[in-house]
């Protein structure tokens, strides 16, 4: 993998550790868990001036939450996201983080990265899709989404957020479709 110029956001030492551990020098700011104060935010603002950011955080609640806050702050940060299943620890004890990700999770998130975008209006993706695709009030929404959510690479969502990701990263209704058709040959077989 090329060498990533822009600095990534991390919850803590052990994901620094692991992604130097993959990619060699990378420059990290953590934000020490979901209490992030102004200072990090402040710093963040100033890295992405200078090189940019990628906000790649654990794929748990704790890690929505500060990517929540991050884009609030700096809504033109770059996105990665690590799978949930990727981030799932090695041993029976621990939460779903970062550090636990193999190299090929690693790379693959970083070679996915989300800018997000003003939707125009008309590319934008309606609740009424959502529906008709099956991503809402269906039986098995929530593990289609789930599957969706790893095939465009935008991370797990829940109903709610998942109309606002997919205009946030301006991705049109035809990868939509194609992701919506390859997650239901997952799921059901061909």
């Amino acid at each position: 993998m090329k060498k990533i110029k822009e600095v990534l956001v991390v919850e803590g030492r052990s994901d620094t550790a692991r992604l130097r551990q993959v990619l060699g020098d990378v420059d990290t700011i953590e934000t020490n868990g979901s209490a992030i104060d102004h200072r990090t935010l402040a710093l963040i603002k100033q890295a992405q001036q200078l090189r940019g950011v990628i906000v790649i955080t654990d794929p748990d609640f704790n890690g929505q939450k500060i990517r929540q806050k991050i884009m609030a702050a700096v809504p033109q940060a770059k996105q990665a996201f690590i799978r949930r299943q990727d981030g799932i620890p090695a041993k029976s004890h621990g939460s779903l983080g970062v550090e636990h990700a193999s190299a090929q999770a690693i790379c693959s998130a970083l070679q996915s990265v989300w800018t997000p975008k003003q939707a125009q209006a008309s590319n934008s993706i309606s609740q009424t899709q959502l529906v008709n695709l099956g991503l809402l009030g269906a039986a098995n929404s929530q593990q289609l989404r789930a599957l969706v959510g790893d095939i465009l690479h935008i991370g797990y969502v829940n109903a709610k957020q998942l109309l606002r990701r997919l205009n946030m990263f301006a991705i049109s209704q035809q990868q939509l479709e194609t992701a919506v058709q390859q997650a239901k040959e997952e799921l059901y077989g061909s």
